[in-house]
């Protein structure tokens, strides 16, 4: 028997719908249900290819008895975190309110209004038992304790939200920055690279900030860091050495167990990140991570369509018939030997078949522990015949692991991070040249125009089976504006400007809050929730505030747009006293204020060899500038009366004002700092 997820379209949901649970989804009509029933809530929270979410179906949510309990005592809801970040935003705030901590599965009971009075992350199917049966016998006993809870509760998972606003403050200075920036940089494992403990996640736009910082203060020993992690996350098993891809984090802290998910997010950062390295380093390494982990999405995670599929499942069924966590990616010693026969000696030397690559079960993860130039002297290989014997490997082991059963795809394509697909796609074109890359960016790109815009202009957030739904979210807009951006940098596309700088109006009418000067994560358009959170905390994924400031930054520059600067302005003035508490939490914001503190450059190229031109300039790496550009006569302000027929001239402006214009790069390189 089904439930009723079984006319949802989200994977993860669909993984429930045959739960003998009566799950439903998020929706209001359940929650009026409570009420008249006077029924506490469950609210589960995961997402499909979450190793932890699977585990605790197979042991609670699959259990008749467990069922029967639920079933009685309660109406539960079952919530996709990718498809809904709303909810999943609002009940993580109270978890991690409640116990200090929060995670996936998410698991929340609430009074029948949805307001929180208990949770937490993963339970065991007794911890689960007790918990639920505790808490229905108090709220039949005393509901007035679990209201006077949830009223104290309520406030401050409200509080989480207030911005306190202060026109008069300064931005933060540049000494208070570098301050900021030294005590990320104090963070980072000297050994192995990443932010020191377990576990350890890639954090792709903190180690950005160091890599920027770095170049441009000319400080060696933050670049040092910088390449130190790279080349490890590179080496290790959190890396697919046979696929290309990484998985979301390492468990340990050498980077080589990860929990096994591959998430198109991280993904789509760490080809922005290792392609900025390769430009500074010229290190091949990262080149290598660059083109692998985008074949790798190319091939596992893209639609027909264009559109970029969210994640791929940690856990798939192993020889046994069993789920396994990493069941796709472990080897065993006597399989490698049979497959790999005479060269075995020689790959388990390079990818560690020994006691620092073992994890448990007789199982191998593949992880490097030196670089191939060191590795090549040792054996007395030259760099080809690596190269040569690496590719005979890679193929052994792929066709092999082509016959296992393969990990499950949740293959919804969602707007946000779809935008910083084309984002990491256009970077690396940015950087290589590659024209795939650049046409896999504007498929993209013009699918998410054809799909999921709405008739209103607005975004959908999903798209699946042909349907797309769910209204954008904040994450959506900023994500989506910054990615068409880029692509307008690097095609002189003026459709995509427009397209940004109208979703750009979109957001101020349906997110902004005049009031604070920030964006509420919700449209006006939603149903509420218990609070309208306003995410400005950069995390994993930079906050959607913190790229919407920075978006608004660049469109200002574009279209000589004071409204647009004065916001992006007032929005680091209500986050600067919060730097100082968490550094680690504004790595975005910090992007920004360096663009604000230091020179800024516009450079704007007109005429017949434009693009070349900009080809040429990206072969440096000049984050403190935009691009604009026209291969005629145009009226945006950087380029009127700029065209000069017969010409390309080059014009260096900084705080409105420009050099004389040149027809070189290299002298527009001399005019900038």
């Amino acid at each position: 028997m089904s439930n009723n997820l079984i006319n949802e379209t989200s994977p993860y949901l669909l993984q429930h719908a045959y739960n003998p649970v009566n799950w439903n989804p998020w929706n209001k009509k359940y929650l009026e249900q409570a009420k008249k029933e006077d029924k506490l809530v469950i609210i589960s929270i995961g997402y499909s290819s979450c190793h932890w979410c699977h585990v605790m179906e197979r042991e609670s949510f699959e259990d008749s008895l467990v069922a029967s309990i639920m079933n009685e005592k309660f109406i539960s809801i079952k919530v996709d975190r990718e498809e809904r970040p709303d909810v999943d935003q609002v009940y993580m705030n109270a978890v991690q309110l409640m116990t200090g901590s929060g995670g996936w599965p998410l698991n929340v009971v609430t009074l029948p209004d949805g307001r929180p009075i208990w949770g937490g992350t993963y339970f065991s199917k007794d911890q689960w038992i007790n918990a639920l049966t505790q808490i229905s016998n108090i709220y039949k006993k005393e509901p007035e304790r679990f209201i006077n809870y949830a009223n104290t509760l309520e406030k401050g998972i409200k509080s989480l939200d207030v911005i306190n606003t202060n026109e008069n403050k300064t931005v933060v200075s540049s000494k208070e920055l570098e301050k900021y920036v030294e005590n990320i940089a104090s963070k980072i494992d000297k050994e192995h690279g990443g932010f020191s403990g377990a576990p350890k996640f890639m954090m792709p736009n903190n180690i950005h900030l160091l890599l920027r910082t770095g170049h441009q203060n000319n400080d060696k020993a933050v670049l040092d860091l910088v390449n130190l992690t790279l080349e490890k996350m590179a080496y290790g098993g959190i890396y697919d050495q046979i696929g290309g891809g990484f998985s979301r984090y390492s468990t340990d802290e050498k980077w080589h167990i990860p929990h096994f998910e591959k998430m198109l997010y991280d993904n789509a950062q760490l080809i922005s990140l290792y392609s900025d390295a390769y430009l500074i380093t010229k290190n091949e390494l990262y080149k290598n991570v660059v083109y692998e982990t985008i074949n790798f999405v190319l091939q596992e995670l893209t639609d027909s369509n264009g559109g970029f599929y969210s994640s791929i499942d940690a856990d798939s069924k192993s020889f046994d018939g069993e789920e396994k966590e990493g069941a796709y990616y472990i080897w065993k010693e006597n399989e490698l030997k049979n497959l790999l026969k005479d060269e075995f000696i020689l790959f388990s030397e390079y990818y560690n078949i020994n006691k620092y690559g073992y994890w448990e079960d007789e199982n191998y993860v593949l992880i490097k522990n030196q670089s191939d130039l060191k590795f090549s002297k040792e054996f007395n290989l030259s760099k080809e015949d690596l190269i040569k014997k690496k590719d005979i490997w890679k193929g052994v082991l792929t066709r092999e692991r082509n016959k296992r059963t393969r990990p499950n795809i949740d293959d919804k394509i969602l707007a946000s991070w779809n935008g910083l697909m084309i984002n990491g796609l256009v970077d690396a074109y940015r950087v290589f040249k590659e024209d795939k890359f650049l046409d896999a960016a504007n498929l993209c790109a013009e699918f998410i125009l054809e799909n999921m815009q709405k008739s209103d202009g607005g975004l959908h957030h999903s798209h699946k089976d042909g349907i797309s739904k769910i209204n954008g979210y904040l994450e959506d807009y900023s994500a989506v504006i910054k990615a068409l951006l880029n692509l307008y940098e690097n095609t002189l596309n003026e459709k995509w400007l427009n397209t940004a700088d109208n979703l750009m109006k979109y957001s101020y009418e349906n997110f902004y809050n005049p009031e604070t000067k920030m964006f509420f994560f919700t449209s006006k358009l939603d149903d509420k929730l218990i609070s309208r959170t306003v995410e400005f905390r950069d995390n994993v994924i930079p906050s959607s505030n913190s790229i919407m400031a920075n978006n608004l930054f660049k469109l200002s520059h574009y279209y000589d747009n004071s409204k647009y600067l004065n916001t992006s302005l007032s929005m680091v003035k209500n986050i600067s006293d919060q730097i100082d508490v968490y550094p680690n939490g504004f790595s975005n914001w910090m992007n920004l204020i360096l663009n604000l503190n230091k020179n800024f450059y516009e450079i704007a190229i007109v005429g017949d060899s434009a693009i070349e031109k900009i080809n040429e300039l990206n072969k440096n790496y000049l984050p403190n500038k935009i691009v604009v550009g026209s291969l005629k006569d145009n009226s945006l302000p950087l380029l009127k009366n700029r065209y000069i027929e017969g010409e390309t001239m080059i014009y260096v402006c900084v705080k409105k004002a420009c050099k004389m214009p040149v027809k070189t790069i290299k002298e527009a390189l001399e005019l900038i700092d």
